[in-house]
C-alpha cells in the first residue's frame, strides 16, 4: 500500500537506527549496480534499468514485468530499488493480504497521479500466484492502459499460476539462483559494511563454506543464518564465527523445495530421471529432498511403480514387484520407517539393467489403434461358445496351443491389416536378454516375416 505516517514513521527509524533492522533488510542493495547476481537481468537498456529512469518514456516506456525464481534471488530487492532510484509514485502490495478493492484503489489513484500531476505510477505486487483469476483480472486494463506499472514477483511457474492476458501483457525475467561466488561477495560485504557487521566478527574459511551450504543460493537465508550466528558469537566474547558456533545457531538447512508448486514436479521429476539415468547418488539426493519436504509417501511411491514399468521393464521382471511392495509399505507403515522402504526401492531401480522396450511396445500398438489400424477378429479366434456361432464360422480352424509338442500353434492371430506388425523390440539389457531370444523363437514359429 501507499506509505502512511507509521510506515514513513518506521522507515525513518530503521534510517536513523539501521541496527533495530534484519541484516537482510540494511543490506538491501541502493541502486542496481549494488545488485548481487542476475546480470542478465541488469545490462543497459534492460527493462529494470528502464524503470529506474534509465530510459525514455512515452511510446516506448517501460514494460511492466514478473518477476519469477526461488526465493531469496532478489525480486523484492530489485522491486526495492526501483522503489528508491526512480522518480515515479511507488506502490506496494502484497496478493496474501490484498483483494480487487485493494487493487482498484491503486488504480483509481494512479489515474488521478496521471492525469492530475503527470506522474506515472509503479505497481510492485508481491506473490501474484496468490492472486485469483478474478484478482488477477482486475489488474488487465491498468497495465494495457499502462495507468500502472507493474512489478509482479512469484516463486511459482508463471505459466500456471499468472492468467494468459496477463503473462501476454508484461515481460517475464526469470531470475536464477545465486551462485556461491555471488553470495560470498555478498556475505563479505555484510561483515565489513557499515550498515552491516562493521567488521564486529571474522568467518574462517570452514565456516563460511558450510554457511553458504546452509543458503543454498537464497541471499536472505545466508544473511539470517550470518547474523544469528554472529549475534551467538559477540554473546560467548568471541570475534570470531566458528564452525560450532554457526553449527549450534543454526540447526540444519532449510529444504529448497515447495510441494504446493512446480517445485513439486520437478523434483519428482529429476527423481525419475535420476532412476532412469542409473545414478543411485542423484535418485537418492531428489529422495532425501521429497521426504524431507513432507511429501507424500505414497507420491514417491507411485512415481517409483511407473518408472519400473516404463524405464526398466522385462530387463529386471522384479522391479515392479519391489516398486509395488514398496507402495503397499509405506501406505501401511508411514513416515519415518517409509524412507527405509523408499530408499530400498529406489536403489533398486537405479541400479536394475534398463529397458523401455515394454513402453515402447504399447505406445505403437495404442498409436495404430488410434489410426484406425484394426481390423475385424480373425474368424478363428471369436468366440465360439454360445448358440449359432458356429454357423457364422466363428472359432472354426483354431488350433489349440497346448494339443502341440512345442505348445505353439502357427496360426494368425493378429487382424489381416497388422498381421506382419512388430511392436515389441527387446533389448539385451539384463533379464530381457531371454525375452529376446523367446520373440525370435516364437515369431520364427509362428510363421512371422523375420526383419
Amino acid at each position: 500500500m501507499e506509505p502512511d505516517l507509521f510506515t514513513a514513521a518506521a522507515e525513518e527509524r530503521q534510517e536513523k537506527d539501521p541496527s533495530s533492522s534484519p541484516l537482510a533488510v540494511r543490506m538491501r542493495p541502493r541502486t542496481l549496480d549494488e545488485v548481487v547476481g542476475q546480470q542478465h537481468l541488469l545490462k543497459p537498456g534492460s527493462p529494470l534499468r528502464r524503470l529506474v529512469g534509465e530510459g525514455g518514456g512515452g511510446p516506448a516506456g517501460p514494460s511492466s514485468v514478473i518477476l519469477w525464481g526461488p526465493p531469496g534471488t532478489g525480486k523484492t530487492t530489485l522491486a526495492y530499488v526501483v522503489s528508491k532510484a526512480t522518480n515515479k509514485r511507488f506502490v506496494e502490495l502484497s496478493a496474501i493480504t490484498a483483494g480487487v478493492k485493494e487493487v482498484r484503489t491503486v488504480i483509481d489513484g494512479a489515474r488521478r497521479a496521471t492525469g492530475g500531476f503527470g506522474k506515472e505510477t509503479v505497481l510492485f505486487l508481491d506473490e501474484i500466484h496468490r492472486f485469483s483469476k478474478a484478482q488477477q483480472d482486475s489488474l488487465l486494463p491498468a497495465v494495457e492502459n499502462r495507468w500502472v506499472t507493474l512489478i509482479a514477483a512469484t516463486t511459482e511457474n508463471p505459466y500456471f499460476s499468472v492468467i494468459s492476458p496477463l503473462l501476454s501483457r508484461s515481460l517475464l525475467l526469470t531470475l536464477e539462483p545465486l551462485t556461491d561466488d555471488d553470495l560470498r561477495g555478498l556475505i563479505k560485504r555484510a561483515l565489513t559494511d557499515e550498515r552491516g557487521l562493521k567488521d564486529a566478527v571474522t568467518l574462517p574459511e570452514d565456516t563460511e563454506e558450510h554457511l553458504l551450504r546452509i543458503a543454498g543460493g537464497d541471499a536472505r537465508r545466508a544473511l539470517t543464518a550470518l547474523e544469528a550466528a554472529a549475534g551467538s558469537a559477540l554473546d560467548k566474547g568471541e570475534t570470531e564465527v566458528t564452525l560450532q558456533t554457526l553449527e549450534e545457531t543454526v540447526d540444519r538447512a532449510a529444504v529448497k523445495y515447495d510441494r504446493d508448486g512446480d517445485q513439486h514436479y520437478d523434483v519428482a521429476s529429476a527423481l525419475i530421471k535420476s532412476i532412469r539415468g542409473s545414478d543411485v547418488d542423484a535418485a537418492l539426493h531428489y529422495l532425501a529432498r521429497m521426504i524431507e519436504a513432507g511429501e507424500d509417501p505414497r507420491f514417491i511411491a507411485r512415481r517409483l511403480m511407473i518408472s519400473a514399468s516404463e524405464d526398466i521393464g522385462l530387463a529386471d521382471p522384479n522391479a515392479l514387484p519391489i516398486a509395488v511392495a514398496a507402495a503397499q509399505a509405506v501406505a501401511m507403515i508411514g513416515f519415518p520407517e517409509a524412507a527405509l522402504t523408499l530408499s530400498h526401492a529406489t536403489i533398486a531401480l537405479a541400479l536394475a539393467p534398463k529397458s523401455n522396450a515394454a513402453t515402447m511396445a504399447i505406445g505403437a500398438a495404442m498409436e495404430d489403434v488410434r489410426k484406425g489400424h484394426a481390423g475385424p477378429v480373425p474368424p478363428h479366434l471369436r468366440d465360439g461358445h454360445y448358440k449359432g456361432a458356429a454357423k457364422l464360422g466363428h472359432a472354426q480352424g483354431y488350433v489349440y496351443p497346448h494339443d502341440l509338442p512345442e505348445g505353439i500353434a502357427p496360426q494368425q492371430y493378429a487382424p489381416d491389416a497388422l498381421k506382419d506388425r512388430k511392436y515389441y523390440t527387446p533389448t539385451r539389457h539384463g533379464a530381457e536378454a531371454r525375452y529376446a531370444d523367446a520373440v525370435e523363437w516364437t515369431r520364427k514359429h509362428l510363421g512371422r516375416k523375420q526383419p
